[in-house]
């Protein structure tokens, strides 16, 4: 027997009709899984079986199961060989409803996206939230609301400069339509803002900045670029003249670097709140020795990165290796205390 929805089921009673097909054969959570998958398919254009199988930790063989369980319950899924499947165009289904832990969400959500995108992207969250809130039960309008005003996040730093409000709205548009965008940049090493044209592969947020990572025209190379240093950007009419694969590509060619391994001692007392800073440095391992932490890195900046890091807590640690950082460290310290005599 088919089930077809119509508008005047509710999508509690369509998803029940759907269970009836399931019940009697199998257990609810495979009743459960089937929802998500449902609603998953309604998320994207192409949802492929693997991505399925990794999400609920099934076999392929399970999935391909459920989804002949929707074709069953009347759901008109497309299915293309080696590409993946999609929901017929056209085809609507009843409106999803929130649960009162997943309307809680939104409000971190929306709190991150105010302070932690440029103010284009903001102000289109803050629409698309107007929207999502609308569908909510009374119940759950409350519990937003009052989440709302007893929640604030206050990034570290300025995450972009203030002349350019729609800067991660225009990159993710030359991204998704691989078109070049015009850049005046500042760098660390340059007083005056250069002109840069680069194609955007793709955007990650680490340290507690926004970087784009791109090639660059200038460079003839692939750069990152800090958000908080681009005083202008536009975009441009024309497209990538290359292919560069996937962010993830790039990050894993750079973790394969040239790296330096370093072993340093940390008091116990101290190690504990560098938990959260250190795998951005190359964390690699630690155990404990004579009642501190050996930690040990393999890190790609020795000079800045690293020694500027461990400077903030060098009073209680102690360098195992290599000597080339207790010589770094030692330049810099010359250095300090120079600034602070004169």
């Amino acid at each position: 027997m088919k089930w077809k929805w119509s508008p005047s089921l509710g999508l509690k009673s369509y998803l029940w009709e759907i269970a009836c097909t399931i019940m009697g054969v199998d257990t609810v959570k495979r009743f459960d899984r089937i929802v998500a998958i449902l609603i998953q398919l309604q998320s994207k254009r192409i949802v492929k079986a693997q991505e399925l199988a990794d999400r609920f930790e099934v076999s392929l063989r399970t999935i391909y199961r459920d989804i002949r369980t929707l074709e069953a319950s009347g759901v008109p899924i497309v299915s293309e060989a080696g590409i993946g499947y999609s929901i017929m165009e056209g085809y609507r289904l009843p409106p999803v409803m929130f649960t009162r832990e997943e309307a809680g969400s939104f409000v971190a959500a929306e709190k991150l996206m105010q302070k932690f995108t440029d103010k284009s992207l903001g102000a289109y969250y803050e629409s698309a939230m107007f929207k999502l809130k609308s569908v909510l039960r009374g119940a759950e309008k409350d519990w937003v609301e009052t989440l709302e005003s007893q929640v604030s996040i206050m990034p570290g730093q300025d995450l972009f400069n203030d002349e350019v409000p729609n800067a991660l709205e225009i990159l993710f548009e030359s991204i998704a339509e691989r078109k070049q965008v015009f850049l005046r940049y500042e760098s660390l090493r340059e007083e005056i803002p250069s002109e840069r044209r680069i194609e955007p592969v793709g955007l990650f947020h680490e340290n507690g900045y926004w970087y784009i990572l791109g090639y660059c025209h200038l460079r003839m190379d692939y750069r990152h670029f800090r958000t908080d240093r681009i005083h202008r950007i536009q975009r441009t009419g024309q497209d990538f003249i290359l292919e560069h694969g996937t962010l993830d590509d790039h990050r894993e060619k750079k973790e394969i670097a040239q790296k330096t391994k370093v072993r340093i001692l940390v008091d116990k007392k101290v190690a504990k709140f560098i938990k959260g800073s250190k795998k951005y440095y190359g964390f690699v391992s630690e155990k404990m020795n004579d009642g501190e932490v050996e930690m040990t890195f393999m890190t790609t900046d020795l000079d800045n990165g690293f020694a500027r890091w461990y400077l903030m807590f060098g009073d209680y640690a102690k360098i195992v290796e290599p000597e080339a950082l207790k010589e770094r460290l030692g330049h810099l310290l010359e250095k300090n205390q120079e600034r602070l005599t004169n």
